[in-house]
């Protein structure tokens, strides 16, 4: 039975650590960004942001309509990373389990 749930579990891990780092790569882009590090207007930087919001915008948009901003500053990014944080550490434990 074990042996049935190893590749599920092995996915599930792996594609939960591939968004973990596409929201930390975001995060730290908008830092740049705001932080006048890079310049908005560049080409690369403007499209490797459209497209991690594509990936990112509609979970936020979920974490926002339960958690709103606090005077102005968007928590679903922290709240987004500790969610992704605990489905992996939970996933590598029953990995642990499974085998």
């Amino acid at each position: 039975m074990g042996a049935l749930f190893e590749p599920f579990l092995y996915i599930i891990g792996l594609v939960v650590d591939i968004y973990f780092k596409i929201v930390v790569v975001e995060v730290v882009l908008h830092w740049l960004i705001h932080f006048k590090i890079l310049e908005p207007t560049n080409k690369y930087a403007k499209k490797t942001m459209e497209l991690l919001e594509k990936a990112t915008a509609p979970v936020y948009k979920k974490i926002g309509e339960k958690i709103p901003p606090v005077s102005g500053f968007d928590f679903s990014p922290f709240i987004l990373l500790l969610a992704l944080l605990f489905i992996g550490r939970l996933v590598y434990r029953l990995s642990e389990m499974v085998m």
